[in-house]
């Protein structure tokens, strides 16, 4: 429990502290007609979970104490370098594109890997070929739905801790990488303070939200092993798809829309699904909170469910 109070203090300090810097360098968050807010704001808020968690397991590390697989620091680290530079110099998305296809190749040959599918569309046992290819190509769905949804105070933080929060009590706190998630969830909670408050906001920025989404993938890849233990009875594919069912809905909506519109995939734009909520409900956490309710709902319905026909 000490390190998870450590993890959030730290993260605290370096929400404040970060964003002081940049505001002292006038490094903000430029408004535009895609703006959700009408105050300075900084994209920094990635930067104090990201090295929160690494300072801690850093002193790990350095004592011989392994809370998990330190290796995944190394595609971790990559996706969050390449979202910073991102927040401040609008990286071109194919080279986004590109570090993301060598981050999905890093930790495929770590060991993360989709290669078996429970039988969903009636794949069960996938080739090594065909599993690392699905696995790629899940990881930059996953990713890239994390990275869109980043646009709505607080959303992007309760999605991740409430795909945390649920990887972790479905496979009964034995997952291999639960200290990294309570160390994560923990840096998370002060963002709450600083995304919403009316002046000088932090937001994750996409240092934040890449790294979020690396770790999500990760996390639904373990969760996937057919090995991992699970609380549930309710199908591991399916129940690891409604843990992330409102970025990947959003993601597919959001790309058939331009698409039809003539428009790139990767075009910025306020036609998201949380936006279109913003305009009925007018207030960020009602749309945050209906977000994550109806999520809840339809992921006790499925287990409700699985459990009647198990």
């Amino acid at each position: 429990m000490g390190i998870y109070i450590l993890s959030f203090g730290i993260s605290a300090l370096l929400a404040w502290g970060v964003q002081r810097l940049f505001l002292s360098f006038n490094q903000i968050d430029q408004i535009n007609s895609r703006s959700s807010h009408a105050t300075t704001a900084t994209r920094t808020g990635g930067i104090g979970v990201f090295l929160s968690v690494l300072a801690i397991s850093l002193y790990f590390y350095l004592q011989g104490v392994k809370l998990f697989d330190y290796g995944l620091f190394i595609p971790l680290a990559l996706m969050f370098t390449i979202g910073v530079y991102d927040d401040f110099y609008q990286a071109d998305y194919k080279i986004k594109l590109f570090i993301q296809l060598i981050v999905a190749k890093i930790l495929i040959d770590q060991g993360y890997l989709i290669d078996y599918f429970h039988g969903v569309f009636g794949w069960y046992e996938m080739s090594r070929i065909a599993s690392q290819l699905f696995t790629g190509f899940v990881f930059l769905v996953i990713v890239n739905a994390f990275n869109f949804i980043d646009g709505l105070d607080g959303l992007a933080i309760s999605q991740a801790l409430k795909s945390l929060l649920l990887f972790a009590i479905f496979t009964a706190q034995t997952h291999p990488l639960f200290s990294l998630m309570g160390l994560t969830a923990a840096a998370l909670l002060p963002l709450y303070y600083f995304n919403t408050r009316a002046q000088n906001k932090v937001f994750l920025g996409d240092g934040g939200s890449l790294f979020l989404g690396t770790l999500m993938a990760v996390l639904a890849f373990e969760f996937l092993n057919p090995q991992t233990p699970m609380l549930v009875s309710a199908h591991q594919a399916w129940l690891a798809i409604f843990i992330l069912a409102y970025p990947l809905l959003d993601l597919l909506r959001i790309f058939i829309v331009r698409l039809r519109q003539g428009k790139s995939p990767f075009q910025p734009d306020a036609n998201h699904l949380h936006h279109l909520l913003l305009q009925k409900l007018q207030n960020h956490l009602a749309v945050v909170g209906t977000i994550i309710l109806l999520e809840g709902l339809l992921i006790g319905a499925f287990i409700y469910g699985s459990s009647l026909f198990s």
